[in-house]
């Protein structure tokens, strides 16, 4: 359940990064927002320290790469001692990617993207992402370790694909394929379920919301600990069983098919429901081109992303599951899309595995 503090009054942001600048500009960016208050600035997490014994914030952003103390390092006392919902800020490079991934795995809800050169004018333009990661993470379940802008336009899967009137999909055949959606808490949940798989699972294709170059770092270390192969998308990457495929960060992925083979098409496109990728565009391409012979999952995750084109899915006849509240990190998109009627099955986390390779087989 929403605390009632959060759902009524500002969260409460602490911003932790060793340059002012990052400071100051998140700290703007933060403010315009009508439902957040940056109550504090530190630049490493000493100096966070001091302040949280006066002022305990609802939601931490926190750099990795600070002086004195580390952002890891901090997260995982923090974690362990005092559990808050935490954004980690990281740069775009390689090295970057693999330790905030890490970050993730120790508890942080979501990552916002600081790029060396040009910082306030990148996270200006971010403002909206920025702004919606802080909010998703307000509203987290984080566990121990064991002033208002103009209104963006909110588009939808037409602008990538339109809606088609007829399916073009086969009709019901022995081989499935299976379609997922998440968001904030996702990469916990989608290790949960694709280490649940045995090496011969129907091909899995999937979105999850994560920044540029990100997906590519995660899907290395889900292949690592996986029997499936996990790979980031690449246009014309064949759908089959064994195989789990994930689009890759700022680009949309769409089910193609050529006779009895399903493919992904990774393309450029427009924001739909702020996201890119999208779960929509995904939902209604599988909709469209497999029908019957998909199954679709939508887990964790802030905001509707993914409700209409599971609604698009169940109406062509696929079989579709959403992650119940309780192992959510975020219950928003599945419950939008439980909402909108496009969902079939409720189940909790550790159950989907199974309930897809029954439906599978």
């Amino acid at each position: 359940m929403i605390p009632a503090r959060i759902a009524q009054e500002r969260l409460k942001v602490l911003v932790i990064d060793d340059s002012a600048v990052v400071r100051q500009a998140l700290a703007e960016i933060l403010d315009s927002d009508p439902g957040i208050e940056v109550t504090g600035a530190a630049r490493d997490p000493i100096a966070a320290s001091a302040f949280m014994r006066r002022i305990m914030p609802d939601v931490i952003t926190l750099d990795v790469e600070m002086p004195r103390m580390d952002g890891i390092t901090f997260l995982k006392r923090l974690m362990a001692q005092h559990p808050v919902p935490v954004v980690m800020c990281s740069s775009l490079t390689e090295d970057g990617c693999e330790t905030t991934l890490k970050a993730l795995e120790y508890g942080a809800v979501d990552i916002i993207l600081k790029p060396r050169l040009g910082v306030r004018q990148f996270l200006e333009e971010s403002r909206i992402r920025i702004c919606d990661a802080v909010k998703a993470a307000g509203r987290a379940r984080v566990k121990a370790l064991s002033k208002t802008r103009p209104a963006v336009p909110k588009l939808t899967a037409d602008v990538v694909m339109p809606s088609p009137a007829l399916s073009s999909a086969m009709d019901q055949t022995t081989e499935r394929i299976v379609v997922i959606g998440a968001s904030t808490g996702g990469t916990e949940a989608l290790r949960v379920y694709l280490e649940a798989l045995p090496p011969d699972a129907a091909g899995t294709v999937i979105v999850q919301h994560m920044p540029e170059k990100f997906t590519a770092a995660f899907a290395k270390r889900l292949n690592e600990i996986c029997s499936v192969e996990v790979k980031e998308a690449e246009d014309g990457d064949t759908v089959i069983r064994g195989r789990a495929i994930i689009a890759p960060g700022n680009r949309h992925m769409l089910i193609k098919r050529s006779g009895a083979r399903y493919y992904v098409q990774v393309k450029d496109g427009p924001l739909v429901c702020r996201h890119r990728p999208s779960v929509d565009v995904l939902f209604r391409s599988a909709a469209r081109y497999a029908g019957k012979n998909a199954i679709g999952v939508i887990m964790t995750g802030m905001g509707d992303d993914g409700a209409r084109g599971m609604l698009e899915m169940r109406q062509a006849g696929a079989h579709t599951i959403a992650q119940d509240c309780d192992s959510c990190v975020v219950f928003g998109m599945p419950k939008e899309a439980i909402k909108n009627g496009g969902v079939e099955r409720v189940l909790p986390l550790d159950a989907i595995p199974q309930a897809v390779l029954g439906l599978s087989r």
